[in-house]
């Protein structure tokens, strides 16, 4: 079993559901990200609370799930790859991502 954490862009949040289930049904523990309601509007004050959460997130963890629908990794999604691989943690992807 290994821990895993979920990142993306929250524009996948379905497939990051999706790709949660599998994880744990083949035996993982995984870390999802908060989704809200898009008409809820967070201050800069939420946001930067929870990105320091999720760096928490990915330190506790042995991995990372990259959900990178059609190729897509946004600039924050980047940062915590880059993070990842600094903590020696592997990176897993949806699909094929050679630019790291």
């Amino acid at each position: 079993m290994k821990i895993i954490t979920i990142c993306g862009s929250m524009r996948f949040k379905k497939e990051m559901i999706e790709i949660a289930t599998k994880l744990e049904l083949d035996g993982n523990l995984v870390i999802q990200c908060v989704y809200f309601q898009e008409e809820k509007k967070l201050t800069s004050s939420d946001l930067d609370i929870l990105g320091k959460i999720h760096y928490k997130k990915i330190e506790i963890s042995d991995a990372i799930y990259v959900v990178n629908v059609n190729g897509y990794i946004g600039e924050s999604t980047k940062k915590e790859i880059d993070y990842a691989h600094f903590l020696n943690k592997e990176v897993l992807f949806l699909e094929p991502f050679s630019n790291i």
